[in-house]
């Protein structure tokens, strides 16, 4: 049976090495992850899927909880013979993570949970997300991208990783994004659960990320028995790809335990 989620598997299936799977953010496709795709596929299986609703997998509307999420993510895995992995995911694609370990912990060696949050939403941010859900649906993505964008990169950021930005925002189905949002809305508190994780995680964050400051990122790293804390400089809310070399070193060092 072919895969529900559309995804990129690259790398020797038979690598000693485990598996490297990643997971996107909003509103963005597997095309983020290209510099770690690039970087540790020579050395080990890494898969990139695109969640429901965004890049080339099916678009659903309606709501999609982040448990919907996670359970894609775990049947393309068992789909693709993948028992275990190192799992990570930034910005919503970490609370999908963190859903995942919650859903079936055995089977993840390691995490990286990368400027991201584990707290449930506020009531504003329920208010907030629902507005912009009705926005999407209304006007599409363009102008909600090119409000947010130098917000997902820095101002500062190169113009070639800015302009990829725009284009995943841009190419994002409305109605698949909407649903994100609303189910988002509804995550529940893993500030409990990140304290039980049991595995090496590696908690990284762009030292100049408006939306998941490095704040947030110290709570994590103090609730995780296992961590470790990277941030990354001259990066806001995408440091894998404002900053790919210094991402990529701080998930090598991760790697190289397990």
């Amino acid at each position: 049976m072919a895969p529900f989620l559309a995804y990129e598997d690259k790398g020797a299936q038979n690598s000693a090495a485990l598996p490297l799977v990643l997971i996107h953010g909003h509103p963005f496709d597997r095309t983020m992850w290209a510099p770690q795709v690039a970087a540790f596929s020579p050395d080990r299986r890494v898969i990139v899927p695109d969640l429901r609703g965004y890049g080339a997998s099916p678009v659903v509307p309606g709501v999609t909880p982040l448990s919907v999420f996670a359970e894609d993510v775990a049947a393309l895995l068992d789909e693709l013979r993948v028992p275990e992995f190192v799992l990570g995911g930034l910005s919503m694609g970490g609370q999908i993570a963190m859903e995942c370990y919650r859903l079936f912990p055995g089977r993840i060696r390691g995490l990286v949970l990368a400027d991201t949050f584990p707290a449930a939403e506020t009531p504003a941010g329920r208010r907030s997300r629902a507005a912009t859900a009705d926005r999407l649906l209304r006007e599409g993505m363009a102008g909600y991208a090119d409000e947010v964008l130098y917000e997902m990169v820095a101002p500062y950021a190169r113009p070639e990783v800015a302009a990829h930005v725009r284009r995943m925002m841009v190419a994002a189905p409305p109605e698949g994004a909407a649903a994100a949002l609303r189910g988002r809305a509804e995550r529940p508190d893993y500030r409990e659960l990140l304290t039980r994780v049991a595995v090496p995680t590696l908690v990284v964050v762009g030292e100049d990320d408006g939306f998941t400051p490095v704040g947030d990122a110290e709570a994590m790293h103090e609730a995780l028995p296992d961590s470790v804390l990277h941030v990354v400089r001259g990066a806001a809310h995408l440091p894998n790809l404002e900053q790919p070399a210094d991402f990529n070193s701080a998930l090598s060092a991760l790697l190289t335990h397990l």
